[in-house]
């Protein structure tokens, strides 16, 4: 490319296929029954669950019957649970039976699980019993009475007996097409409350395949899938992109250093999707140095940028390329990743191309339009990928997506002439975490509830680990002493614990524009300048 505007298009190679996701594990099935489809990565080997492509297909099947002998076409599904080989099942499984899943971060509270099934207005749940602390089952019953079109229930615990309502062949299945919404993955704007974006059939099996292709994964690979499933990271370009090469996909329930390099050891790792800090945690964990990697055909990150030092520590380390994806869960969700024979320096300091048929253009966020190459703008894409919409949100939806089908991603970003993009900042506030969205506006709400808190602003703050940190910066209503127990332990009882301040600040006063709104950006500069003591 040598553009004078900034307005990319991905190459037409590999093509599209117009095809549903069980059509995609039908093929994969048809074409290597006998090849090893998916191992449950637990850390007893004795204990691995595996199936077959073959076998896989005929649970899916079975559990797709299961399904319609419960739920009507078009209904949605929640599940609620870590990484699992029936999440997998669940997946294909709705698809099969013209049903929509809905997934549900397994670290959400009471409320935001409410929110989420009430809005989606989810006719059922898979729910584990618990983990990692979080009591998942009671919390269903906490909320179910308040989730009036809530009337099933199903633990994962009891899934043969769910499974036994799919014995019947009678049970007939629709015919679902690639254009069909399969799924909605909750994210979030500026009103601070969730959307859920209704995604497809066609945009998600077509960005799994071709994230796949761009890492450069051969037909029949190993691919360790270490992302959350609830998360298009991990049940798109981890699960679908797994299947599109037929590869053997091995399932962690939740990311362990040393569990995951046991794996690469054992199954011969080719493959993985993860954030930086679960690399950067691989590499200092014990058994790195005697693990044998020389199977590993690529690596991917993506969520938030990578130094340079830091690629070319993971290329020397994991002796295999590097490559980056970028988007978010609107666009199914990769727009632009770069490519392992790219340079370091693109590497680590763009998002690379558009990917193939898909659009990508930087525009005036104020007059929309293109802008010429190298200056910033709000980054916009393009084709088959886009969501079709904000579940039952139009007023939203018309903001995310405009007549001529851009998605406007609030982004800010420039292009070079070459179609290489690099992040600049981001029109909304959010705030990246190893990987994980957060959205300021949710925890400034709820912080404003707390009668400590006069007025408040939740920020990201660059950390070596993480990539950003939240911290929170507060001015206490009259008469209050900062007590930051009381705060953290009110926040953890309402969020998720990642969504938890870091770092506290208490602040006499804010820096404020001329129209009162506080200014963010100089409260990272003066954070930078060391004008802030921690609290």
């Amino acid at each position: 490319m040598n553009l004078t505007l900034s307005h990319a298009t991905g190459p037409t190679d590999p093509p599209l296929r117009d095809l549903t996701l069980d059509q995609l594990l039908a093929w994969a099935a048809e074409t290597t029954p006998d090849r090893v489809a998916l191992i449950e990565g637990v850390p007893d080997p004795a204990a691995r669950r595996q199936w077959t492509y073959a076998a896989l297909y005929r649970d899916v099947q079975r559990t797709a019957r299961a399904l319609r002998a419960r739920f009507q076409p078009g209904e949605r599904v929640a599940v609620w649970a870590p990484n699992r080989p029936e999440w997998v099942m669940l997946e294909f499984a709705c698809a099969m039976s013209g049903l929509v899943l809905v997934t549900v971060n397994p670290a959400f509270r009471a409320h935001e699980l409410e929110y989420v099934l009430k809005q989606s207005r989810s006719a059922g749940v898979f729910v584990v019993d618990a983990f990692r602390g979080n009591p998942m089952h009671d919390t269903v019953r906490q909320v179910a009475p308040k989730c009036p079109e809530l009337r099933e229930v199903i633990l994962f615990g009891e899934w043969d007996a769910f499974l036994a309502g799919g014995n019947d062949p009678a049970i007939t299945l629709p015919t679902v097409q690639p254009g069909d919404p399969v799924m909605i993955q909750y994210t979030s704007g500026t009103t601070g409350f969730p959307k859920g974006a209704l995604l497809h059939h066609r945009g998600l099996a077509n960005n799994g395949a071709h994230t796949a292709h761009r890492m450069g994964i051969r037909d029949g690979a190993v691919w360790i899938t270490t992302m959350p499933l609830f998360h298009t990271g991990g049940c798109v370009c981890c699960v679908l992109g797994a299947v599109s090469v037929r590869a053997t996909q091995v399932l962690v329930e939740a990311f362990e250093p040393g569990l995951v390099l046991e794996l690469f050891d054992t199954y011969g790792g080719a493959a993985m999707v993860g954030v930086p800090t679960m690399l950067i945690a691989m590499m200092e964990h014990p058994s790195f140095g005697a693990t044998d990697l020389s199977k590993v055909q690529g690596i991917c990150s993506g969520g938030s940028l990578v130094p340079e030092a830091l690629v070319r520590r993971f290329e020397e380390k994991l002796r295999a390329p590097f490559t980056i994806v970028f988007g978010q869960t609107e666009c199914s969700p990769v727009a632009s990743m770069t490519r392992p024979d790219d340079r370091v320096e693109d590497k680590a300091g763009t998002i690379g191309t558009p990917m193939p048929h898909v659009e990508v253009k930087i525009i005036d966020p104020a007059t929309g339009a293109t802008l010429p190459v190298g200056q910033i703008g709000e980054y916009c894409t393009r084709g088959y990928h886009v969501m079709h919409g904000y579940f039952e949100n139009p007023e939203a939806t018309a903001a995310a997506i405009d007549a001529d089908g851009w998605l406007h991603t609030g982004d800010l970003c420039a292009m070079d002439a070459r179609g290489y993009c690099t992040v600049e900042g981001r029109l909304k506030d959010m705030i990246i975490r190893g990987g994980e969205n957060i959205y300021p506006k949710e925890l400034e709400e709820l912080l404003f509830k707390h009668p400590m808190v006069g007025e408040v602003a939740v920020v990201g703050l660059p950390d070596a680990k993480w990539g950003e940190v939240v911290a929170a910066f507060v001015r206490l209503a009259p008469s209050q002493a900062f007590d930051k127990e009381v705060l953290v332990a009110y926040m953890r009882e309402h969020l998720a614990p990642h969504k938890t301040p870091k770092h506290w600040f208490v602040l006499e006063a804010f820096p404020l524009t001329g129209s009162g709104k506080i200014q963010k950006y100089r409260l990272r500069e003066r954070w930078q300048a060391g004008e802030f003591t921690e609290a």
